[in-house]
C-alpha cells in the first residue's frame, strides 16, 4: 500500500530524503556525548587534570550545538515533507474523484470521500513526519546506543536481551487488536460528516417543519457513536504505554543493582556507569519513541488502507480509446438494442432493448412514470454510464469512439438537480462557456426566461450566489442551469425535467424562445408535464425501462393507454 502513495511525494523527495540524513548526524552526535563524559569522569576528575576536563567539555558542548543544528533542521525538512505529501496526495485523491463515472460516484458517500480527503489524509501525513524523523531516529539510537553500552559492560547489556523481545510482543499484540477498531472508527467519522452535510444543505427544510430537536438528537446519537468508537480503540492502545514504561523501569532497576555491585568490586569505574545509564536512557527513550510511532501507524493504517482504496478503485467509464480528432458531425442519435443495468447485472436490467432513432435537428419529448428510466435513459448519451448491452450511436459514431471532451461539448445536459456554484451568477454561466461575452450571456439568460430576474438583483449577473445557490429559488436556479446549457450550443441539448419548478406560463415562454435558437439542435426533453412536450416532433412513453410506445402528441393521445390517462389526468387537474 505504501508504495501506491510515494509517488505523491512529488517535488518534496528532496526534504524527504535530507531529513533522515540529518537525523543520523543528530544521532551519532548524541551517542559520542555520553561516551566524552565518561572520559571526563574516570580522567580528568580521577587525575584532576583541568586542560583534559576543559577539553573535552568544549568538544562536547560543539557537537551538542551542531546535534542542535541537525535537529532542528531536520524537524523542518520532515514538516515540509509531510505536508507537501499531504498536499499532493489530496490533489492526486481529489482528480481520481474527479474521473470517476457517475457508477464509481454512487459507490462512496460523499461524507465518505470527504473524510478520506480531510481526516484520513491528515493520518497518513503525521504518519510519513513519524517515518522519515522518529523511525529513523529511534532504531538507529536504540542499535548505536546499545553497542556503545556492549562496549563498556557486555555482562549488563544481557538486560535488555530480555526486555526488548517482550516489549515487541506486546507491541505487535496490541496492533493487531487496534487496527480493525480504528477501520470502524474512521466509519463513524464518515457517519458524523454526513449527518452534518446533511443537516447543513437541508437546515432550512429542517427549520420549516421545526426539527431541530430531532436533528439535535440524531446528531447526539451520531456523535456518541463516534465516540463510544474512539474510546474502544484508544481503550486498545493504553496498554501501550504501561508497557512500555514497565520495560523502562525494570531495566534502570536492574542496571542500577548489578552496576553498583560492579563498582563496589571494582571491575566497574563510576564514569562507565554514569556513561552506561546514559546510554540506557537513551536505549529507552528510542523504545518509547518507537512505541508512540507504533501508535500513530496503527491509526494511519486504516486511513491509508482507505485513501489507497480510492485511488484503486477502477473507473468502469473510460476513453482511453477515444479517438480526439474525432468530433460530432451532427446531433443524430442512434440506440441499438440498448439494455443497462446499474449492477451490471445482465438478468436485473433498468432499460431493455431499447431501440430507436432521432434525427438531427428533432425535438423528442419523453415521458413517463416515476421509476421508468427517463432520466437513465438520457444519461446514457453523453456516457455517464455505460451501456450494459448493445450500443449507442452519436453523430454518426459510437459514443465510445469519443473522448469525453469531444462527445460533452456537444452534449449539454440539465440535470435533474440543479447545481450552482459558490461564485457569481456570471461565473457559473461562464461554466457552459468561459470565453461568453456579455451579449451572448444576455441572450441565453432571455431564452431561459430567467434575464429579468437577475436584472432586478441590485448587482445583476455580479449577484453572488451561495453554496448550492441556495439564495435564488428552484425556479429560477432551473432558469440559471438552462441558461448556463444553452451558452454551450452544443449539437444536442437535454433537459431532464429542468422546468418542473417554474409556473406553467414560464415553461411556455421558455419552450417558445428555445424553438427559435435551438433550430439546428437536437432537444430532448423530459418532463412529467404533457405541455411541455406536446409541442414536440415524437414523443417516446417509457414504461418500467422500456419503451412502450412512441409517437406524435395526437397519435399517442388516441392510440396509447399511458399517455392517454397521463393527459387525462392532468387535464382533471387544470379543470
Amino acid at each position: 500500500m505504501i508504495k501506491k502513495l510515494l509517488p505523491n511525494l512529488g517535488e518534496y523527495k528532496k526534504h524527504t530524503i535530507l531529513t533522515p540524513i540529518l537525523v543520523i548526524f543528530e544521532v551519532i552526535l548524541e551517542i559520542l556525548i555520553p561516551f566524552l563524559m565518561s572520559k571526563i569522569i574516570d580522567i580528568g576528575v580521577k587525575n584532576s587534570d583541568v586542560n583534559y576536563i576543559i577539553k573535552i567539555g568544549s568538544l562536547m558542548i560543539v557537537m551538542a550545538l551542531f546535534s542542535l543544528l541537525f535537529g532542528a533542521l531536520s524537524g523542518k525538512y520532515a514538516s515540509i515533507a509531510s505536508v507537501g505529501f499531504s498536499k499532493n496526495l489530496r490533489r492526486s485523491l481529489f482528480e481520481k474523484i474527479q474521473h470517476f463515472s457517475f457508477s464509481n460516484i454512487d459507490k462512496y458517500s460523499t461524507a465518505s470521500l470527504v473524510t478520506r480527503l480531510t481526516t484520513d489524509i491528515n493520518f497518513a501525513q503525521m504518519s510519513l513526519q513519524m517515518v522519515i524523523r522518529m523511525l529513523v531516529r529511534s532504531p538507529i539510537m536504540l542499535i548505536s546506543a546499545t553497542f556503545m553500552a556492549y562496549t563498556i559492560n557486555p555482562r549488563l547489556c544481557t538486560i535488555f536481551l530480555v526486555a526488548i523481545p517482550v516489549l515487541g510482543i506486546g507491541l505487535y499484540f496490541i496492533a493487531s487488536k487496534a487496527f480493525p477498531l480504528f477501520k470502524a472508527m474512521l466509519k463513524k467519522f464518515d457517519g458524523l460528516n454526513a449527518s452534518v452535510q446533511e443537516n447543513l444543505i437541508g437546515i432550512r427544510v429542517v427549520k420549516a417543519f421545526v426539527r431541530e430537536d430531532h436533528e439535535n438528537e440524531k446528531f447526539r446519537k451520531t456523535a456518541n457513536d463516534l465516540c463510544d468508537a474512539s474510546v474502544k480503540a484508544e481503550n486498545m492502545l493504553i496498554y501501550n504505554m504501561p508497557l512500555m514504561q514497565f520495560v523502562m523501569y525494570a531495566c534502570m532497576v536492574a542496571i542500577s543493582w548489578f552496576g553498583g555491585n560492579m563498582i563496589i568490586r571494582g571491575t566497574m569505574e563510576t564514569g562507565q556507569l554514569m556513561s552506561f545509564i546514559s546510554y540506557v536512557s537513551q536505549i529507552l527513550i528510542s523504545l518509547m519513541m518507537i512505541s508512540m510511532a507504533f501508535v500513530m501507524l496503527v491509526i494511519s493504517r486504516a486511513s491509508i488502507v482507505r485513501i489507497v482504496e480510492i485511488l484503486d478503485e477502477d473507473i468502469d467509464v473510460k476513453d482511453d480509446q477515444g479517438d480526439p480528432g474525432l468530433k460530432l458531425n451532427d446531433g443524430s442519435i442512434v440506440f441499438d438494442n440498448v439494455s443497462f443495468s446499474y449492477c451490471k447485472d445482465k438478468d436485473h436490467l433498468n432499460l431493455d432493448n431499447i431501440n430507436f432513432e432521432i434525427k438531427s435537428g428533432e425535438t423528442i419529448g419523453i415521458i413517463g412514470g416515476t421509476g421508468s428510466a427517463k432520466t437513465t435513459l438520457v444519461q446514457l448519451i453523453p456516457r455517464l454510464y455505460d451501456v450494459t448491452g448493445g450500443r449507442i450511436i452519436v453523430g454518426g459514431n459510437d459514443v465510445r469512439d469519443y473522448t469525453f471532451s469531444n462527445l460533452r461539448d456537444e452534449v449539454s445536459m440539465v440535470l435533474q438537480k440543479n447545481v450552482l456554484f459558490s461564485g457569481t451568477i456570471k461565473e457559473n454561466l461562464k461554466w457552459g462557456n468561459e470565453n461568453a461575452t456579455d451579449e451572448q450571456i444576455v441572450e441565453a439568460c432571455k431564452a431561459a426566461q430567467a434575464y429579468d430576474f437577475i436584472m432586478s438583483f441590485p448587482d445583476g449577473l455580479e449577484t453572488m450566489l451561495g453554496q448550492g445557490g441556495v439564495n435564488v429559488s428552484g425556479g429560477q436556479k432551473q432558469r440559471l442551469c438552462i441558461a448556463r446549457a444553452l451558452l454551450r450550443k452544443p449539437k444536442i441539448l437535454i433537459l431532464d425535467d429542468s422546468t418542473s419548478a417554474v409556473d406553467t406560463a414560464t415553461d411556455s415562454k421558455i419552450r417558445e424562445a428555445l424553438s427559435k435558437i435551438i433550430k439546428d439542435m437536437t432537444t430532448i426533453i423530459i418532463a412529467q408535464r404533457i405541455s411541455s412536450v406536446s409541442d414536440a416532433d415524437r414523443i417516446i412513453v417509457m414504461d418500467d425501462g422500456k419503451i412502450d410506445a412512441i409517437g406524435t402528441h395526437e397519435e399517442l393521445l388516441s392510440d396509447n393507454a399511458i399517455y392517454k390517462e397521463v393527459f387525462q389526468s392532468q387535464q382533471k387537474g387544470v379543470a
